[in-house]
């Protein structure tokens, strides 16, 4: 295996922080609900958070694990969305947790080749650096909507970014 260039390697590392920190803020919103809550839907158009993180499980595993990481595509789709309970809280963040490890070491362990490979996933053909952006995309597109329905249950801050000042300007360096 080759070397990954200093781009590819900043590539990696930001891609990681990315999916790490929507890991936590996943855990975070678990907290804040009730085991009957996980399951719960605001309408039959809606998934709910249990259904969102089994999705998220399997699209992580069969993009990354199984193209990136070149192992067998098992991912069964519509069981993610058909699923309604019998799934505990901490059972679903355990997957995605561990489903998040495996995927961060095959991202960490990607070269150049890898992440210019083409592969065929879920019918579409993409870059190894196309499936990264797609997983770190749609890892936090589902985090908004899981933050945000903890927000219309709760009606509290999830305090995501509690200790940083969002209002420092920039500074040109």
């Amino acid at each position: 295996m080759t070397m990954a260039t200093a781009i590819s390697k900043e590539f990696i590392e930001q891609s990681i922080f990315r999916i790490t920190e929507n890991t936590k803020r996943v855990a975070r919103c678990l907290r804040e609900i009730d085991e009957e809550e996980i399951w719960n839907s605001p309408n039959d158009n809606s998934n709910s958070i249990g259904n969102l993180i089994l999705h998220l499980c399997g699209n992580i595993r069969q993009y990354i694990v199984s193209a990136l990481g070149e192992t067998e595509d098992i991912r069964v789709r519509d069981k993610e969305f058909s699923t309604k309970s019998g799934i505990t809280k901490a059972a679903l963040l355990q997957q995605l947790s561990s489903t998040i490890l495996e995927a961060t070491e095959i991202i960490k362990e990607s070269d150049d080749y890898r992440l210019g490979r083409i592969y065929s996933v879920q019918g579409f053909q993409l870059s190894g650096v196309g499936i990264i952006i797609h997983v770190t995309e749609h890892y936090s597109y589902h985090t908004g909507q899981i933050a945000f329905w903890i927000k219309q249950l709760k009606n509290k801050d999830l305090r995501f970014y509690g200790d940083i000042d969002l209002n420092v300007k920039n500074k040109n360096l």
